[in-house]
């Protein structure tokens, strides 16, 4: 019998708040565990709005521990509630002064496995991400989940493959990708680098994109959200550019381990030359 995951994902508009953005989410939720997904996962600070194409103060307000914060304890119960693996990004202060864009993994029980905190911060005209989040130092977690081995990449990490190998590495069967990028910036990107990893490290990716304009800034996200398999094809249509829309796709984990005989990348890898490439 192949084993088949019913993998969702959520590209959104901001609501106004957090609780109708957490709500909506929640209502989505549910609606792909009726359709039988197994593992959902969110958009970068998905109960926020991108806040980082100002830098001002007053957005501090928007984080929380992890995963004692009241987002991360309410998709506990969310999970627990519909028997799926939920992928929850949100702006994490571990104390004072101390800020990371993190993703919190929550088992189909509703048990807090872990976080992976976004390694690659942007400084640039829109994404003004240093001034609020320090620079990830939980390495590059893979968590054994009810669905299988979940790895998380967050947005701007994308365009580094080191990250993306290191996931492959730690056993990694379906890596979420939660963004936010603009249609100015680096659209045409978006439909090539997270296939291209998939198929380098041979594993399936979730490309997850907000979707709309928001209060702060002329960012236009650009949605398109999509599953990818470890050949590099799309799994089903990709999301819309302009609207909110839930995506569940049924991936065959079989063929990660079929495209690993096939092609050998993890055999052939050389690690005893790449000594320069980690050197500063």
């Amino acid at each position: 019998m192949a084993n088949v995951v019913r993998a969702a994902l959520v590209q959104a508009t901001w609501t106004g708040d957090t609780e109708s953005m957490v709500a909506k989410h929640e209502e989505h939720a549910r609606e792909a565990a009726r359709q039988g997904a197994k593992i959902i996962g969110f958009q970068e600070v998905f109960n926020a709005p991108y806040f980082c194409q100002v830098q001002e103060p007053e957005h501090y307000r928007w984080a929380e521990p992890v995963p004692d914060g009241p987002t991360v304890r309410r998709m506990q119960e969310l999970a627990r509630e519909t028997g799926m693996v939920v992928v929850v990004p949100v702006f994490e202060v571990e104390q004072s002064g101390f800020y990371y864009n993190t993703a919190a993994v929550i088992d189909a029980d509703g048990t807090f496995l872990g976080k992976y905190r976004k390694h690659h911060i942007p400084q640039v005209k829109g994404f003004w991400e240093k001034y609020y989040f320090k620079p990830g130092n939980v390495g590059w977690p893979v968590f054994d989940t009810a669905v299988g081995k979940v790895g998380v990449y967050i947005c701007y990490d994308r365009h580094f493959p080191e990250g993306w190998r290191q996931l492959g590495l730690n056993g990694a069967q379906l890596v979420y990708n939660p963004s936010a990028t603009s249609r100015g910036l680096s659209a045409y990107l978006w439909q090539l680098e997270q296939p291209a990893a998939a198929v380098a490290n041979e594993y399936f990716v979730a490309a997850i994109n907000r979707v709309g304009q928001e209060p702060y800034g002329d960012n236009d996200f650009y949605g398109t959200s999509y599953f990818v398999d470890p050949r590099g094809q799309f799994v089903g249509e990709v999301a819309s550019d302009k609207g909110e829309e839930l995506v569940v796709r049924d991936l065959d984990f079989d063929l990660i381990e079929e495209v690993r005989q096939q092609w050998a990348f993890y055999r052939d890898r050389r690690p005893d030359a790449y000594e320069g490439l980690v050197q500063p």
